[in-house]
């Protein structure tokens, strides 16, 4: 459980900070730049972190889920014996 803390941890703080750079990006194209370019780079920095988080929680469900199915598995496979 702990490892999986750890990786909860790592993407919560890679896509916050990822996330502000995206919107300050964005907050600048929007409102500082003329062209839509910077703006363009800040909506895709907000959506890249936005999937980077949701695959970090899939990535930790999923180490979760195949974890617990294994368990019961081998606890099965145990009691036969």
């Amino acid at each position: 459980m702990r490892q999986r803390t750890k990786i909860m941890r790592a993407v919560k703080y890679t896509g916050a900070v990822v996330l502000v750079v995206g919107i300050v990006i964005f907050l600048y194209g929007f409102f500082v730049s003329d062209g839509g370019r910077w703006t363009a780079v800040g909506i895709g920095t907000v959506m890249g972190a936005v999937f980077l988080f949701l695959m970090g929680v899939f990535f930790v469900g999923t180490e979760e889920k195949l974890k617990d199915r294994y368990g019961r598995f081998r606890n099965k496979f145990r009691n036969n014996k």
